[in-house]
C-alpha cells in the first residue's frame, strides 16, 4: 500500500539540472516544484552519515580512495559540484542529518536509500534508521506516516538493521529484478513497498505485487511515455532524472 501523497520524486535531488546528492540539487528540484526527493546515504570513516551514491571518490567528488577513508568533516570540504558545471564548483558533500533537517523544514518528503559500503551494512542501516526515527519522532507518535520518510536499500542486512533499530519507520526492499522469493524477502524485512528497476518490470508483476498489498515504486523513469504506461499498470510512484520533462503532478 502506498500511503504517500507524492508520486514523482526528484532522483538524487536535481536530476539532470544540478549535481546529484547535494543541497543545490535539492533546491533545483524545489525550484521545479518537486516536494519529494530520493537520495543516498553512507557512512564516513568516523561513523557520520553523508549523502553520496558512490562508495569511492572520483566520479562526483575529485580524489581517490573510499568514502570511509575520510571523516565526514573532510568530505564536507570536498567539491561535489565542479564535475557538473563551473557554476556549481565548491558545492559540498552534505551531511545526512543536515540535509534531512532541511527537507523536513521545507516540507520535502524523503525516500532515503541506505547505501552501505562493504562491511558497514549493519552499522549504516541501524544509524540511518535511528537518526531518521529521532527526527520524525513526533510524526511517528501521532501516526502521521504519510509525512515520515521511507527507508529503502538493496542490502538485506541494512534493511534488517534499520527494522531492528527503528521498527516504526517504513521500509522498502530495492531489487533490480523481481526475484521469485520476493514476497518472502519483503515479509522478512517488514517492507511496505518494493522498489524495482522499471526496465525489467512487466504488467503481470505489477498486478502480482499490488494484489499482495505492497506499494510499488520504480527507478529511474526518464521518458513520459513509459511513465504513463507504468502508472496505467498500477505503479504507485517513480523517481526521475528528468525533472525538466515532468511536473510533480504528472499523471
Amino acid at each position: 500500500m502506498w500511503r504517500y501523497p507524492h508520486r514523482i520524486l526528484a532522483h538524487r535531488g536535481g536530476g539532470t539540472l544540478a549535481p546529484e546528492n547535494t543541497l543545490a540539487g535539492l533546491q533545483a528540484g524545489m525550484a521545479a516544484g518537486f516536494r519529494a526527493v530520493e537520495f543516498d546515504v553512507m557512512l564516513a570513516r568516523d561513523g557520520v552519515p553523508v549523502v553520496m551514491h558512490d562508495p569511492w571518490l572520483g566520479r562526483t567528488v575529485p580524489g581517490s580512495g573510499n568514502v570511509y577513508d575520510y571523516d565526514a568533516s573532510e568530505l564536507a570540504q570536498m567539491d561535489a559540484g565542479a564535475w557538473f558545471s563551473r557554476a556549481h564548483a565548491g558545492e559540498p558533500v552534505p551531511l545526512f542529518v543536515e540535509l534531512a533537517q532541511y527537507c523536513k523544514a521545507h516540507g520535502i518528503w524523503m525516500n532515503i536509500e541506505i547505501k552501505p559500503a562493504a562491511g558497514f551494512e549493519d552499522a549504516t542501516g541501524a544509524l540511518v534508521a535511528r537518526l531518521t526515527g529521532a527526527l520524525f519522532a513526533d510524526e511517528l507518535a501521532a501516526g502521521q506516516l504519510d509525512r515520515v520518510p521511507l527507508l529503502s536499500s538493496f542490502d538485506p542486512v541494512s534493511l534488517d538493521a534499520a527494522r531492528d533499530a527503528a521498527p516504526m519507520l517504513p521500509r522498502a526492499a530495492l531489487m533490480e529484478h523481481l526475484v521469485p522469493e520476493w514476497q518472502v524477502r519483503a515479509q522478512a524485512h517488514g517492507a511496505v513497498a518494493l522498489h524495482l528497476n522499471h526496465k525489467h518490470l512487466t504488467q503481470a508483476q505489477v498486478t502480482q505485487i499490488k494484489t499482495a498489498g505492497y506499494g510499488l515504486f520504480c527507478y529511474t523513469v526518464n521518458a513520459p511515455m513509459r511513465a504513463r504506461e507504468l502508472l496505467g499498470w498500477g505503479v504507485d510512484a517513480f523517481c526521475t532524472d528528468r525533472i525538466d520533462l515532468f511536473t510533480p503532478d504528472f499523471a
